[in-house]
């Protein structure tokens, strides 16, 4: 196989991942996010703020970390997901999700847990790499990172400036 056809194979499997990771966690956030919400006492507005605000939250949170991350790789500088801001964040939709998932049970368990933080963990994966899945900057990445792990040790750098 060619390099070019490696390429956009990682490029469509990578869309095969998100278009079935991304949507099951939406309707999973909806779902889950109605039955933790009912759980609150009738009237109260609260009710209705899991599912309407956790899933455009997680994908806003997700795809901005995915976003500033593939910007601080296409640029070779440092990660940003060094930044408090952006662990935070995910942090937070993370916890969020997994409590929801939890608490819209009868019976909180283990595996209700572990099923929680599976499809959690999935479905932020593939909100995040939305934006390098969409870059045209996908194979120069993929290429320049390849080249620079194939030097050996002490070698210089064979990306060519």
């Amino acid at each position: 196989m060619s390099e070019r056809g490696a390429l956009r194979g990682l490029r469509v499997l990578m869309w095969v991942v998100i278009a079935i990771e991304v949507p099951v966690y939406l309707v999973w956030l909806v779902q889950v996010g109605y039955l933790t919400g009912q759980e609150l006492p009738r009237g109260d507005v609260a009710r209705w703020a899991p599912p309407v605000l956790l899933p455009p939250a997680a994908v806003l949170f997700c795809v901005m970390a995915g976003w500033t991350w593939w910007l601080s790789v296409v640029a070779g500088t440092r990660s940003s997901l060094r930044e408090r801001w952006i662990v935070a964040s995910l942090v937070f939709v993370a916890a969020f999700s997994v409590f929801c998932g939890v608490a819209s049970v009868d019976d909180p368990s283990v595996s209700v847990g572990l099923l929680s933080a599976a499809v959690t963990g999935l479905g932020m994966t593939g909100l995040f790499f939305i934006p390098a899945a969409a870059s045209r900057q996908l194979p120069d990445v993929i290429r320049r990172r390849s080249c620079r792990t194939a030097a050996a040790p002490g070698e210089a750098d064979p990306e060519p400036q």
